[in-house]
């Protein structure tokens, strides 16, 4: 799992958060299966990138889910920067051999349609690209309910963790079977 502060469980215990959660869920109905959790809170795009060789060869992972981009997009970075970041990470997993995943981010509206729109697409266009599977934004069913977001309105509370589990868990499960 290479992600941001969504996945390094930002503001809750590790052990509440989702991809503990679904590592909880993967060793009790897919043994043999384990995440490592290479999510810091506040990386971008660049960051993770930095760090992937480092990652790939201490864990040679058979998947990567990739969670990135939202703090390219709340810090107004270009998104064709953004992208080619994406892809590159998506490339170097494959380059390994593992089988990736993409999770769609979002951020506000405040930061203008244009920019927000093109942010948005950019996660299908480097899906498509890279020919990875999108996961749906991973806050759907999350952002816009108080009682699952924390007070800054951004990170998810320890309630809304095993609801981000169910949105990973289909785009997940198949390819634990290849």
């Amino acid at each position: 799992m290479l992600g941001d502060s969504i996945s390094a469980a930002y503001g809750i215990q590790r052990e509440q958060g989702w991809v503990h959660l679904l590592d909880q869920y993967l060793t009790a109905n897919h043994p043999g299966w384990r995440v490592v959790n290479a999510s810091i809170s506040g990386e971008t795009t660049g960051g993770g990138l930095a760090r992937l060789p480092g990652v790939l060869d201490s864990v040679a992972p058979k998947i990567v889910i990739v969670e990135l981009g939202g703090n390219d997009g709340l810090r107004g970075y270009p998104v064709q920067k953004m992208k080619d970041n994406l892809l590159r990470i998506l490339e170097l997993s494959h380059a390994q051999g593992a089988s990736t995943l993409l999770a769609e981010m979002q951020i506000p509206p405040n930061y203008g349609r244009r920019y927000t729109e093109a942010f948005r697409a950019s996660f299908k266009d480097v899906a498509t690209t890279a020919n990875t599977e999108l996961i749906p934004f991973l806050l759907e069913e999350v952002a816009l309910q108080p009682e699952f977001m924390q007070n800054d309105g951004i990170h998810p509370t320890a309630a809304a963790q095993p609801l981000i589990v169910d949105a990973v868990l289909p785009y997940l499960l198949p390819l634990l079977r290849q």
